[in-house]
Parts: C-alpha cells; structure tokens; sequence
C-alpha cells in the first residue's frame, strides 16, 4: 500500500514511526494509493509485523571501497528504529515492500542466523576476516531483545575467535559485553555507536525506535570500561539540522570513552529522497527547503550521489567546511587515531561439541 509521495506533506505521519509516508515500490508494477486521512488515522499507531526470513546463508559481500568492510552479517532484514534517513530503507523494495513505513514495520528476522554462521565459519573455504554485524540494518533493533539473534552470532564468532565490528545505535549492546570481552581479548572486536544529535527531542522524531542520545553515550561508557573498543559515527550529519553539534558530541564520546571517531553525510538514494523530504516538511517546515539545498550543494544539485568516493563525504564548500569541523574537533578530544585494526591470528575451527569461551 502506498500514501503517495504528497499525501499529507506536512502531518508527522503515524505515531512513534519515523517516515510519514510509504511511497510505491519502485519495483512494483500496481500499488495501491490510499485515500486522504483524517487526523485521528494519522494518528493511530501502525504495528510492527514480523515474518519468517528462510534464507540458506548468512554472510554477505560487497566490493564498495567506501563502506570499509567486505562481509556482514544481518540477522533483520527492515529496522523498526525508523531513521527517517536511513539509505537501507530502498533494500525492501527487493522483498516487494516499500521503503517507507513498511521497513520499519514489516521486519524479516533470520531464526538460524547462528546456525547458519556456524556452518560458514566452519567451511574449509572460509578465510578468517573481519565480519560486520548490522552492514546494512541495526541487529540490535527492539525484536533483538526476545529473539537473541545478534548474541546467538556472536556467540560464534566469540567461539571461532573471529573478529566483529559492530555498528548499532542501541543501548542493547551492552547486554553482550561478556562475548565481546572475549573477542577484545584478541583484538578481535570493535563496537562503534552511531550518533546523530545530543538533543533530545530531535532524536525522538528523527530516529523513534531507537536509544536515546543519553543511552547511546551510556553504552560507549560501559563497553570502554569493559576494556572492548569503542568509537562513535557522527552520523549522518545533515546540514542544517545537526552539523553544528559535531563538535559536542565529539566531546560527549571523548568524555564517555570512545577511541576514535568518524562521520557520513546524509545521502539520500532512491525513495529515501522523497521519504527524507516529506519528514523534514512535517517535522520542519520553516527549514525544510533549506536543509534539502544543502544537501544538494554536496550532491552535484541532487539528493544523492552514486559515486564511490564522494557518497558518504559529499563535496564542495559546505562538505569541507563540516569535514573541516569534524577534524579539528577529533584532534581537540583526542579521537583522531581512527585505525583499531583487527586481529584474525586467535581464529580457530571448532567442531559443533566444542562449545567452550574459554580463554
């Protein structure tokens, strides 16, 4: 079902959601478009729905020089934390859903994601290398907390003494740190929380379902007094909206324990160029177009850039002067050493009756 992409510009869409809208899959050949709402619909909440994901592997592969990684795994397919900037959301156009409200509220989970990494690790064939957990949605989104799949992987990977990069923006995390000490014992695990304002209420309407900025630098204080990597992602940074906190939340990582320190600008692919848009006409209208002019001075005049090596930065003025900004609040709080490399020289085969963590 599709709400157009002018359905209702300037209404916050449904309650504790982030996007307004759920425009057509762009892969569909119908959909269907829904009549004008009354506020009262508008308002009414719309329920998280969970489906069965039978996929027959676990790991997947990219060749993007930009995202810094070659394997991930994602135990969810859809993330209800609602980031209403989120560039995954296009991946459940794939699965015939829309980008829209159905990737917050129709989620995929993967039950064997242990068994099946089990199996991958176990292969012959399998080159020990750094696995991202959450390369494409947040593995420690709400469900996480019932359904165990994060922790079931990393009980693997802590097994195989395979090294992990976690990125997430859950507080949830923290509930696996006795795995993750594990790993760091190797140096085989980093966790980096990804950050996009210390303010509250914008956090609230930007990112719903997710921690609290608060919970966020909590989990960073936590891992790092746990002795286990940890950085931040000022991320996405959207101008106009959040770059001016860069440099307090450098400082507010730098304070909680964070290493290191990296950063995204928004980019906008696909329907996320009209679902971003119409969240910030709802929830910010007097600068709505302003912030979308930004973006597009380091966008080449679009709301996205395709290219390798310009689509996380952006380029021109504006993406220098926030590149320049991010630089000198890392060297100022000491989060500029962003190599904590990983070690794969603990990994270990471990046949399925050898169940040990120890040491």
């Amino acid at each position: 079902m599709s709400f157009g992409a002018d359905h209702s510009p300037n209404r916050p869409g449904p309650r504790g959601r982030g996007a307004t809208i759920n425009p057509a899959d762009r892969f569909a050949a119908l959909h269907y478009e829904q009549d004008e709402f009354s506020a009262a619909e508008d308002a009414r909440p719309v329920p998280t729905e969970f489906f069965r994901d039978d996929t027959q592997s676990i790991i997947s592969r990219n060749n993007s020089p930009d995202v810094g990684f070659e394997t991930s795994v994602n135990p969810y397919r859809g993330c209800e934390h609602g980031c209403a900037y989120c560039y995954a959301r296009p991946t459940h156009e794939y699965l015939g859903f829309s980008a829209g409200l159905d990737f917050e509220s129709k989620i995929l989970v993967k039950l064997k994601a242990g068994s099946l990494l089990r199996a991958e690790l176990s292969n012959p064939s399998w080159k020990p290398q750094v696995v991202v957990l959450s390369g494409v949605t947040d593995c420690y989104q709400p469900i996480e907390r019932k359904l165990r799949l994060a922790r079931s992987c990393l009980e693997v990977l802590a097994e195989f003494r395979n090294p992990v990069a976690i990125v997430t923006k859950n507080f949830l995390v923290t509930r696996d740190i006795d795995l993750l000490q594990c790993l760091a014992h190797y140096r085989a695990a980093i966790v980096t929380l990804s950050i996009t304002t210390l303010e509250a209420d914008l956090a609230a309407k930007l990112e719903p379902r997710a921690s609290t900025p608060r919970a966020r630098l909590a989990a960073v204080r936590e891992l790092a007094q746990a002795d286990i990597p940890v950085g931040v992602n000022v991320a996405p940074i959207i101008p106009g909206l959040n770059d001016h906190e860069i440099p307090r939340i450098i400082e507010a990582a730098a304070e909680a324990g964070a290493g290191c320190a990296h950063y995204t600008i928004v980019r906008l692919p696909f329907a996320v160029s009209e679902i971003f848009p119409a969240w910030l006409r709802s929830h910010f209208p007097d600068r709505a177009e302003a912030v979308l002019g930004r973006i597009r001075s380091m966008r080449n005049g679009k709301l996205n850039s395709p290219q390798f090596g310009q689509r996380m930065r952006g380029e021109g003025l504006l993406a220098e002067q926030i590149r320049r900004l991010f630089e000198v609040a890392s060297r100022k709080f000491g989060l500029n050493e962003r190599d904590l490399h990983l070690s794969c020289d603990a990994f270990r085969r471990v046949e399925k009756n050898q169940l040990s963590l120890g040491l």
